[in-house]
């Protein structure tokens, strides 16, 4: 269904965010945020917070729209696949019992019958108490056709970097160098051993209200953990911008990602699922496993997958 769209778009309650030249990427932690590249941006405006279960649900009564984890797939889609399996549902992360190898994520994630945006861990869940939460079990699609209904855009990888950055250069996280300064809980993280024990040190098995963290020091919450955020960009490991000759500006201008082409994951050859980028890190992410809590970081996720951690937000460029 095409969305109906919500009328002229404005910035209000949106928050400014200058343009400028910044450093992209980090040397420190994985090898798909090197290597470090200059880039400049325009003068955009960002949503403050990720869209929230209240949000995506006056979109939904507006348009009628249909998320695809409530649609049931095509098996010709999905070659080999348990017909059993061709039912709605999404994926959902479950704790494990005891520690578990960490390079099979089949441990962890379930993709469950009846798992949608409104029961976001199963059939036997709501939202009911979790309508300022960022929504969840949103596919690409479904975040592409919020921001148009709502007149907006979603981000590109660059444009949430340097948000998220709060206009500093060269922190690892959003608000220095240490993950946790004096035991201070900033952002919504594992706690513990990932992915059977969690201390909940900041009080959040899953996701937690937007504007519960300090904002950065642009305004804008939640730009760290809580959920993924999706982002415009095919994702492709990133190239340096070779200079055309000595003393040349290798600033790559209002970047907008890698090719589509390149944007298959090569670990499932038998996959031709494109993949866009996410940003932000989530409640999932861990000192222990994946420490993808910081600006820089990235990961690649196909488009026909909505999950328990992911959401996102809009932006307005202009």
């Amino acid at each position: 269904m095409r969305p109906h769209r919500k009328g002229k778009p404005s910035t209000e309650g949106m928050i400014a965010i200058p343009g400028g030249v910044f450093t992209m990427g980090s040397e420190a932690f994985y090898p798909e945020e090197r290597p470090l590249r200059r880039v400049k941006l325009d003068r955009f405006w960002i949503d403050p917070t990720p869209v929230t279960n209240r949000q995506f649900a006056d979109f939904v009564a507006a348009t009628g729209h249909v998320t695809l984890a409530e649609i049931a797939p095509d098996p010709a889609d999905y070659p080999g696949m348990d017909p059993a399996l061709a039912q709605p549902g999404s994926l959902v992360f479950r704790r494990t019992p005891q520690p578990v190898r960490l390079d099979d994520f089949s441990q962890w994630w379930e993709f469950c019958l009846g798992a949608d945006w409104r029961h976001p861990t199963g059939p036997g869940s709501s939202i009911d108490g979790l309508e300022d939460h960022p929504v969840v079990q949103v596919a690409y699609g479904d975040a592409l056709a919020y921001a148009e209904w709502a007149g907006k855009a979603l981000p590109t990888e660059a444009e949430f970097e340097f948000a998220a950055r709060g206009g500093h250069e060269g922190r690892e996280f959003a608000w220095g160098d240490e993950l946790a300064p004096g035991g201070q809980m900033l952002a919504n993280f594992w706690q513990g051993q990932f992915p059977c024990e969690n201390t909940l040190e900041d009080g959040w098995e899953r996701t937690s209200p937007v504007r519960h963290y300090p904002p950065n020091d642009y305004g804008v919450w939640d730009m760290i953990g809580n959920v993924w955020e999706w982002t415009t960009d095919w994702y492709a490991l990133p190239r340096a911008v070779a200079k055309a000759k000595p003393g040349a500006c290798c600033t790559i201008a209002n970047p907008r990602g890698g090719r589509k082409a390149d944007s298959f994951d090569p670990c499932m050859p038998q996959s031709k699922i494109a993949r866009r980028v996410i940003k932000g890190g989530s409640h999932l992410c861990a000192e222990s496993y994946c420490q993808r809590y910081r600006p820089a970081a990235r990961q690649g996720q196909a488009l026909d997958t909505s999950t328990s951690h992911i959401g996102f937000r809009c932006i307005l460029r202009g």
